[in-house]
Order: C-alpha cells, then structure tokens, then sequence
C-alpha cells in the first residue's frame, strides 16, 4: 500500500507496534542536474542525495523503500563495489530517492532527513543494517533507539516524525515518481534515463555502466 498525503497526520500516532514489513517488488541519456534541470533529473522538494562526482557521467538514480529486503541487499552487497569502481572514481554518480510503501519506511526516511545532510547517508547505512529490528515490530522503540545513538533527544525524535511538512515532501518525491516516472517496485534504477527494476548484481551494474563510459 503506498502512502498519500494527509494519510498519516500524524505519523507517529500511527507508526506502532503492529505494523509489519511490506513487500517490495523487484531511453537515452538524462540530462546533468541543475538550476534547469527537467524530467526526472530535477531536484525535488528535499533537494537531491548524491553519492559521488556530479560531474560523472553516468548517472544512476535510485528509489528505494526503507522497509524493502531488496533494497537493504543492494545497500549491504552491490553498493560498496559501485562506490568503489565507480562512484569514488569520478566515473558516476547515485542519486538517493525516497520511495516509502508503508509508514514504518516513511518514518525512518524521516529520520535521516531530520539527522542532517553531513549524516544523511550514514543514518541510511545504520537503518539498512539494522531493517531486521525495527522494521517487522515495535516501530517507534526501535527507530527511538537509532535515533538517540544519532544524536536525537526525544523531544527531537518526537517533533522530526511529527513534522508534516516533511512527511508531505518525502510522499510528493514517491508519488511523483511513481505517477510520471513509472515507479511500482523498490528497488527502482534509471540509469543515464534507462529504468531497471529489482536488485541489480554488482556484474550487471557494471556491464551497465561500463557500457556508458
């Protein structure tokens, strides 16, 4: 079930324990973003993630789903062998979108984006890492727990998950992907424009990529 807005106002009244893990689903080159930037190389209401040179020229943008296995498998085993073949090499570079398919997945990307830019990605990693604990049951104990170790008080984590504006942004990023770009399933990858859906393996990434290079 995907999210809409105003569904979850607000969300940490109906992120509980008894939500339980959603499964996820398994032309020609795109323009380098910018101030003009169209199509689905413009920013959205979040501003963009960006792993790498955005300079590269191959550029993967990916949408994913906090609660997804697929997703947590491309973060945990193709991910680090991109960043290093290609994304710390200056060759490409990822973009990071939001794709929540269900409250929990909503909450957490909440969470990183109230953690800050600088730490961003690394509140990605440690919500990937741990999905198994917080994901399937006692949503907010857990994703409370993260939270504190990041730096959150309560107070903070209470105010980020209560934030409305931002629960609506990160829904406006899934739902413009999913209703202009085509996006039903996480992981999701448009790589140089062309989509690709399911986890890719780091050997079909990189006859991907090698091929743009």
């Amino acid at each position: 079930m995907k999210l809409t807005r105003r569904q979850t106002l607000p969300l940490i009244a109906l992120v509980g324990s008894g939500f339980m893990l959603n499964a996820c689903s398994s032309e020609g080159d795109a323009p380098e973003a910018g101030s003009e930037a169209t199509g689905i190389m413009a920013p959205g209401p979040l501003g963009e993630h960006i792993l790498g040179d955005p300079a590269a020229k191959v550029t993967i943008i990916e949408y994913a789903s906090m609660t997804c296995p697929h997703c947590r498998s491309f973060h945990k085993e193709v991910l680090p062998v991109l960043k290093e073949k290609y994304l710390d090499t200056g060759k490409a570079k990822l973009y990071f979108r939001e794709f929540p398919f269900d409250k929990p997945a909503a909450a957490a990307f909440m969470l990183a984006q109230c953690s800050g830019e600088e730490k961003y990605f690394s509140m990605i990693d440690v919500l990937f890492e741990q999905q198994s604990v917080w994901a399937r049951q006692n949503v907010l104990e857990e994703l409370g727990k993260i939270a504190k170790l990041a730096g959150f008080t309560q107070e903070s984590f209470e105010s980020c998950l209560k934030n409305q504006e931002l629960l609506d942004n990160v829904v406006a990023i899934q739902k413009k992907a999913a209703e202009e770009y085509g996006v039903e399933a996480t992981p999701t990858f448009f790589i140089n424009g062309s989509k690709y859906e399911g986890n890719m393996s780091a050997d079909e990434m990189s006859k991907t990529i090698d091929a743009l290079l």
